[in-house]
């Protein structure tokens, strides 16, 4: 019987127009899973605002990945927020208009999820944000106003966790809100053997297995206070194993200009390359003894892949991977890097946080729901 009504559904659902708005590396993860469960019964249109244009960040992971090419590259590129913002709502604008989706689904907290969301909450269809509920509560960071302003104008809210719904609903936010886990998970669960299989870069590189520290380090608040990115890089300068380090183009500029580059690049215990695929970050983080980072995504996948997250931040939006001590924040404080960086405490029994790696499914079922006549 259930079996009958199931197909009954299938059969009086629409397929529904979605979409994607996509622009930086951490969207190109999550939304390769998300595409995949979409395109099963829906028709998705793929647009990359070109918020990340190098190559390297952008599309090596299309590639990786196996995703669909983009049906649209906007070649925003890089601007001061503002501009860059508004070139998107401008371009995102027409192609809106021009393909009268259903639902526009965005990502994250980038300005290209803003630019849409904003552009979306003014035109018909409705709006799906992934990671709805996110807090870091610092408004000083560009990333906090735009998932705040995306949350409050989308009509689904798709949490990762229960306490980002709970976050919702102390800002006024009921409806639509859907605890889905996290898609990012769903992500490194399907690329981790994928990575150990083909990727070669620990062979490349003469790593070994637990016995490096994984950094990246890009966010604004480092890159651009010198007093910040100095310490961070006496920290890692100092580390007691081999770090290495795939720089990000910006904080190699950076990194260039401010005379900080010899500190590094001269070190033996240094190793400074360029960005690298995604399957090679995945197996180095899945290689790597601890991870120094300032992204988000980072911390999560560290959490993933079981390994040691220390977080150059002064707060973070996944709260629950420091709550339950798998993620220290240190700042920029040279003493809490170097304490952190030489900590050999064990880490606690990891607990279940971010659902169980099926939140794609999860989100195309709901849209689905949407879908049916």
């Amino acid at each position: 019987m259930e079996e009958g009504v199931n197909e009954w559904r299938k059969a009086s659902m629409s397929r529904l127009k979605i979409l994607s708005v996509v622009g930086a590396r951490p969207q190109f993860i999550k939304a390769f899973p998300v595409s995949d469960a979409l395109r099963r019964e829906h028709d998705e249109v793929l647009v990359h605002t070109g918020q990340h244009y190098d190559e390297s960040l952008s599309d090596v992971f299309f590639d990786e990945l196996d995703m669909p090419e983009p049906d649209y590259n906007l070649g925003v590129g890089s601007g001061t927020h503002a501009a860059q913002t508004a070139e998107m709502m401008e371009r995102l604008d027409t192609v809106i208009a021009d393909e009268d989706p259903d639902v526009v689904l965005v990502y994250g907290d980038t300005n290209s999820t803003l630019a849409a969301a904003l552009v979306a909450a003014k035109r018909t269809p409705q709006l799906a944000h992934v990671e709805a509920g996110l807090r870091s509560h610092n408004w000083e960071m560009p990333e906090e106003v735009n998932r705040v302003l995306t949350d409050h104008c989308s009509d689904f809210l798709f949490a990762p966790s229960e306490s980002a719904a709970a976050t919702l609903e102390s800002e006024g936010i009921h409806d639509g809100v859907y605890v889905t886990g996290d898609v990012q998970y769903d992500a490194v669960l399907r690329v981790r053997s994928t990575a150990r299989e083909r990727s070669e870069v620990l062979n490349d590189h003469g790593l070994h297995e637990g016995e490096y520290i994984l950094a990246t380090v890009h966010r604004a608040a480092n890159t651009d206070d010198l007093s910040r990115l100095g310490a961070i890089v006496n920290g890692l300068a100092e580390a007691p194993k081999p770090v290495f380090f795939p720089v990000h183009p910006r904080t190699e500029t950076v990194l260039h200009d401010s005379g900080l580059w010899p500190q590094l690049a001269d070190n033996e215990n240094v190793l400074l390359i360029d960005p690298v695929g995604y399957l090679d970050f995945i197996r180095l983080l899945d290689g790597a003894e601890r991870v120094v980072t300032d992204s988000g995504g980072v911390q999560k996948e560290a959490f993933y892949l079981d390994t040691r997250c220390i977080t150059l931040r002064d707060e973070t939006e996944w709260t629950e991977t420091v709550d339950t001590g798998w993620n220290v924040l240190v700042g920029a404080d040279p003493d809490a890097i170097r304490t952190a960086l030489q900590s050999t405490e064990s880490l606690p029994e990891k607990p279940s946080l971010y659902g169980e790696g099926a939140a794609a499914e999860r989100i195309a079922d709901v849209l689905s729901e949407f879908g049916y006549e």
